[in-house]
C-alpha cells in the first residue's frame, strides 16, 4: 500500500506543469512632454511564446501609469536579467 502512495505521488510530480521563470523586455512611451523608457517585466509563461504574446499581457499594466507600450524586444528566462538590469534602471521589474 506504501508503494502506492509514493508512487501515486511520484506521478503527480511528474505530471504537473513546470513554472519556468519568463521575462520580457520592452519600450514605453508617455506624451505630453514626451518620455521614453527602457523596462523589464516579469510575463506568465502563456505570455513567454513570443514578444506578441507578452505584449498583450504588458499593455495594460503600463497603461494603467500613463504608458503606452511601443513594442516588446523578447523574452528570455531568468538567465538574462543581469545583463538588462543597468539598462532598465528604475523600470526594472517595475510593471
Amino acid at each position: 500500500m506504501m508503494r502506492l502512495i509514493v508512487l501515486m505521488v511520484v506521478a503527480l510530480g511528474i505530471a504537473l506543469p513546470a513554472h519556468a521563470e519568463c521575462y520580457a523586455d520592452y519600450k514605453a512611451k508617455q506624451d505630453d512632454p514626451l518620455r521614453l523608457h527602457y523596462g523589464v517585466a516579469q510575463v506568465s509563461d502563456p505570455a513567454c511564446a513570443s514578444p506578441q504574446a507578452a505584449k498583450g499581457e504588458l499593455a495594460p499594466r503600463l497603461a494603467a501609469d500613463g504608458w503606452t507600450l511601443l513594442n516588446v524586444l523578447s523574452t528570455f528566462g531568468p538567465e538574462g536579467l543581469s545583463e538588462r538590469k543597468a539598462s532598465a534602471g528604475e523600470y526594472f521589474l517595475r510593471y
